[in-house]
């Protein structure tokens, strides 16, 4: 897998480390490799060890992420202890690590007084995922506020790009290949009044209407034009169906809870259910808003 030597880089490097210890649906197969950086040099070092034929995973909170009971092969590098950094720069530009949680972005912007920026207390997981997958919430997006980002490429190599340079739509960033998120420079507007109280109601409605204290990804399709995927799920009558220990909430059908040490397979098999469902029923061809990677149990 790897051309140098271990002593090369100071991280952690397990094998056959199961993902299920490390997604919010706490479902799925193990990581072939899984490491986990010291910093951004020490990643560096790493991604210039590997083969280039080595496949890479880039993770960060998991909250987005179905793996498939066969696990993932090749290296999965697991974020999650670095990228932390938050700052102000200037009067309306904050920089933002990938791993820093979308609330605490809200959070310290209301603090700041730059807005608008409650809308990212409405997105669970990292800046990192929101910049992978131009994440939104409560109608804003977050693409809308970027002015740069850092990457990293799989041989180690830093560079800052403009939002020129990807192709932004509603859930979707394309970009240079095999390029990862370090970190996103955010513009914001210091004439709009940023609200915790209005931050507060964004958490308290996603408290009341979701899921929250069972394992889940999230929303699991993305809304189609015109409409919501919970209202066409649910007039479906699929509110409650399950399949071995996945079940769809009954609290919001867009939400796939793990009710019972549930299969990848379970949860993958109530997602082409709802997809077919939801074709016969409406003819609307609802798209995953989770993302499903890795291969079946054989």
């Amino acid at each position: 897998m790897m051309a140098a030597q271990q002593n090369h880089y100071r991280g952690e490097l397990r094998h056959d480390e199961p993902m299920s210890r490390h997604t919010s649906l706490r479902a799925g197969g193990p990581a072939e490799h899984f490491y986990k950086p010291l910093d951004l040099d020490d990643l560096s070092l790493f991604l210039a060890s590997l083969g280039t034929d080595t496949p890479i995973f880039w993770f960060g909170l998991g909250s987005n992420l179905l793996v498939r009971d066969g696990g993932l092969p090749g290296v999965v590098i697991s974020t999650a202890g670095i990228f932390k950094q938050l700052e102000r720069i200037g009067d309306d530009k904050v920089r933002a690590g990938a791993s820093v949680a979308c609330t605490q972005l809200a959070r310290q912007c209301i603090r700041w007084g730059l807005g608008p920026s409650e809308f990212f207390a409405g997105i669970p997981g990292t800046v990192g995922g929101a910049l992978a997958m131009n994440a939104g919430a409560h109608g804003s997006e977050t693409w809308d506020k970027v002015k740069s980002v850092r990457t990293i490429d799989r041989h180690g190599v830093v560079r800052e790009r403009t939002p020129e340079q990807f192709v932004v739509a509603y859930r979707s960033v394309t970009g240079p290949a095999q390029e990862w998120f370090v970190e996103g420079l955010f513009e914001f507007d210091t004439d709009a009044e940023p609200s915790m109280e209005k931050m507060k109601a964004m958490l308290a409605r996603r408290k009341d209407t979701q899921p929250l204290g069972l394992p889940s990804c999230g929303s699991v399709f993305r809304n189609p034009p015109g409409d919501h995927a919970a209202r066409l799920i649910e007039s479906c009558g699929l509110k409650g169906y399950r399949v071995g220990g996945a079940e769809v909430s009954e609290k919001h059908a867009n939400f796939i809870i793990n009710r019972d040490n549930a299969l990848a397979s379970d949860i993958e098999t109530i997602i082409q259910h709802i997809q077919q469902t939801v074709r016969d029923t409406h003819g609307i061809e609802l798209q995953c808003e989770v993302r499903i990677v890795g291969s079946a149990a054989k």
